[in-house]
């Protein structure tokens, strides 16, 4: 397997954790029956909880581009040393991302976004 598709396989693996998170808040905030009804009147996450919430959903946007990439990059074979330190800042910087987006540290959270836009930057250009 690909070193890049082992990165999107861990990308896939941090979505599904922040998810967990994400729904785990939501169940403490508004209740399970809440959740598990039609969602229709639910309040607005607030605190860590909304900011988990944001975060997976951010991660999820993202993730369909470094999907694409990684998927475009390999079946091209034109994966390099460059795709993959664009999948490795990629997944490492959104891993920082889900930290401080948690722990609600807005300026350092939009740098670390922007790092992963590098990495997803850096695949893009292989693929010329």
């Amino acid at each position: 397997m690909k070193p890049e598709l082992m990165y999107l396989t861990w990308a896939v693996a941090l979505t599904v954790v922040q998810m967990l998170i994400a729904v785990s808040g939501a169940t403490l905030q508004v209740g399970l029956p809440a959740l598990a009804g039609n969602r229709e009147g639910l309040p607005p996450y607030t605190g860590w909880v909304g900011r988990a919430y944001r975060a997976h959903h951010n991660m999820l946007e993202n993730l369909v581009l470094f999907a694409a990439l990684v998927l475009i990059a390999v079946v091209s074979n034109k994966t390099n040393a460059t795709t993959l330190l664009g999948a490795q800042i990629f997944v490492w910087a959104r891993v920082a991302y889900a930290l401080i987006f948690l722990a609600g540290i807005p300026w350092l959270r939009t740098l670390t976004w922007t790092v992963s836009v590098i990495g997803l930057i850096l695949i893009f250009l292989q693929l010329f």
